[in-house]
């Protein structure tokens, strides 16, 4: 049985629809939201919906309310009742052709400027992008999760140029449990391509690396991505799914044997275009069938250099980039894997050359494991040559499948296990607000009864009396808010703990009339709006 990892991308379009269509200052109904099914791994995973019930309940209590008072209410309720939401919006190998994909790439490069332009969206408090040849995410921290999620998309058509109509086309849409279900597991590789491969979890903490120091990489954010990184630790130490996986570099070797004569696997002529992480992983696996000589093009012969020092058995000859094509026609299987933005062989490059060795049928092989792709796609009408990219890979992933299935179901329950962790971190986070509000309250109250004091002490106290007073008030209300603080802070690793500080954080809501102050999500929204309008 094999371990499907592909996915009905959720559709965007009511929602993205539903908010066009409205002011900029209105709000998408609730049921503009669609009801996402996963039928992903054999799980099934949707947005929880308002039952039947809650739905009467809702409408019995709004019809007992003036129209003013629902509009108060229900104004109030958008931020005091909206928790601030994890997003995910992106597109991947199982929802999207390379050529949209390609469409939405943004190098490392430009991940902090991504950052900071996806954050001074008014709804977007912090972001991260997690870029690969295979996927395009970005995760955001959203104020409003429907608002964030249609500024998201808008900010990802303006930067692509692809509109908003054929985007939601392939986009899927996680939030919260799902988006951290999501990212646990595209870190531990359930969500890769070849099951397990390694290198998406190195691209995940590349992403906490390029974070580090960028406003907006924020504390949900980074937190989620860390974590991320430690569930895909622990899933390839404790399932060894790694092992009999591989990456899409050894994938796309094992494309190239697969598509050759077995009589031509010993001396079929191989050229590797790009000496990076992924050109260095080709060449391993390229060792690894028995390969003994290849040549390799790079911009600079220095990565080359350090390849052959590693592989001193193996002879790697180098060229520069301006002998690529003259390199072409001397090889038989040409692997691509640069971060050019744009293509390397287009059709008027590749139709003049040679056909290759007979040995390997007189077809030029090229495959092409980069994002924008090296090799143009009107290559692939030349009749002298075949050309693969990253799409064409899912052909190798056939092996294994009740081994990788079994240890596909233990990653699955390491990753609930984390996500209830992480989850319960997020919930801990939940009272801080409250915790703020309550210091904000009672610096208030201590404030005017200090004015009062010193008013009846007349106006020619002494500094040191009016500090001491003033240290006085300090340091009462510090004592009396110890207690309450104490019983609002925990670390979000004991489930009882966390219940019984949620409960107090409730509590203390009422007693102090804490929910009808501005909320601070709104503040958040209100300040980021300002700062936009300047």
């Amino acid at each position: 049985m094999a371990v499907s990892t592909t996915f009905s991308a959720a559709k965007l379009e009511p929602l993205l629809l539903n908010c066009s269509s409205s002011t900029s200052s209105s709000r998408p109904s609730f049921t503009a939201f669609p009801r996402r099914t996963l039928l992903q791994r054999g799980l099934i995973r949707c947005d929880a919906q308002p039952s039947d019930a809650s739905v009467a309940s809702m409408l019995n209590n709004a019809t007992s309310l003036s129209p003013l008072q629902q509009l108060k209410t229900f104004a109030a309720d958008r931020y005091t009742k909206e928790r601030s939401s994890i997003v995910v919006i992106g597109l991947s190998v199982h929802t999207a052709p390379v050529e949209m994909r390609e469409k939405l790439a943004i190098p490392e490069a430009e991940w902090p400027r991504a950052i900071s332009e996806l954050c001074s969206l008014n709804h977007i408090e912090e972001a991260a992008v997690l870029s690969t040849c295979n996927r395009m995410e970005i995760y955001v921290l959203a104020l409003s999760q429907h608002r964030g999620v249609k500024e998201v998309v808008e900010w990802m058509s303006k930067t692509s140029s692809v509109p908003v109509s054929e985007l939601i086309q392939h986009q899927f849409l996680l939030h919260n449990k799902d988006a951290t279900q999501h990212l646990f597991e595209v870190s531990a590789g359930l969500d890769s391509l070849v099951l397990g491969e390694g290198q998406i979890l190195s691209q995940v903490k590349q992403v906490v690396k390029v974070g580090q120091g960028v406003n907006g990489f924020g504390r949900n954010i980074s937190g989620l991505f860390k974590h991320a990184i430690t569930v895909g630790k622990r899933v390839r130490t404790e399932t060894n799914i790694a092992s009999g996986a591989v990456s899409v570099s050894s994938a796309a070797v094992e494309l190239a044997f697969m598509k050759l004569p077995e009589s031509s696997h010993d001396n079929a002529r191989m050229l590797v275009i790009g000496a990076g992480k992924m050109g260095k992983l080709v060449i391993k696996h390229l060792v690894a069938k028995g390969c003994k000589k290849m040549v390799v093009v790079n911009r600079t012969e220095e990565r080359v250099a350090a390849i052959r020092e590693e592989l001193k058995d193996i002879e790697i000859i180098y060229k520069p980039l301006s002998e690529m094509l003259t390199c072409a026609t001397e090889a038989d299987i040409v692997f691509t894997s640069t971060a050019s933005e744009n293509p390397l062989f287009l059709k008027d490059h590749v139709k003049n050359l040679p056909p290759a060795s007979q040995d390997v049928g007189g077809r030029r092989f090229f495959i092409d494991i980069s994002v924008p792709r090296n090799v143009g796609s009107c290559v692939s009408d030349l009749e002298s040559v075949r050309v693969f990219n990253v799409d064409d890979l899912k052909e190798v992933v056939a092996a294994n499948k009740e081994d990788r299935l079994r240890k596909a179901m233990e990653a699955q329950a390491i990753i609930a296990e984390e996500s209830k962790q992480f989850e319960a971190w997020r919930d801990s986070l939940e009272t801080v607000p409250t915790i703020k509000k309550l210091r904000a309250y009672a610096e208030r109250i201590r404030l005017a009864e200090l004015e009062k004091c010193l008013g009846k002490m007349g106006d020619d106290i002494p500094k040191k009396t009016r500090r001491a007073v003033d240290d006085l008030s300090r340091g009462i209300v510090n004592k009396l808010l110890h207690g309450p603080m104490q019983h609002l802070r925990c670390d979000g690793n004991d489930s009882r703990t966390l219940s019984e500080t949620l409960e107090n954080m409730h509590a203390l809501n009422r007693m102090f009339n804490l929910e009808t102050e501005i909320s601070v999500l709104e503040q958040k929204v209100r300040a980021k709006v300002e700062q936009n309008q300047k």
